[in-house]
């Protein structure tokens, strides 16, 4: 059984308030700006996606989101590829 501990009783002092030095909830997980679309893939595009994604433990849409995003800046940096 473990030994109790005992407290002596001594006086800690008066409770003093401390500033609020954290950042509010909004500062500490800034969300992507994003906008919510209605898009119909294929039944194989999504089945591959959350494969990938249970594999990294990731989101399979925050997948899909990433790939279009790397599309996008390919695409504004000239980087097309030849088909």
């Amino acid at each position: 059984m473990k030994k109790k501990t005992r407290y002596a009783d001594v006086n800690i002092g008066a409770p003093q308030v401390i500033k609020d030095f954290l950042p509010p909830p909004d500062q500490l997980a800034p969300g992507d700006d994003t906008v919510k679309v209605t898009i119909a893939l294929s039944r194989s595009s999504v089945e591959f996606f959350k494969q990938e994604a249970g594999k990294h433990h990731t989101r399979y849409q925050k997948m899909i989101r990433n790939l279009l995003d790397a599309y996008c800046d390919a695409q504004r940096n000239g980087k097309r590829r030849s088909r």
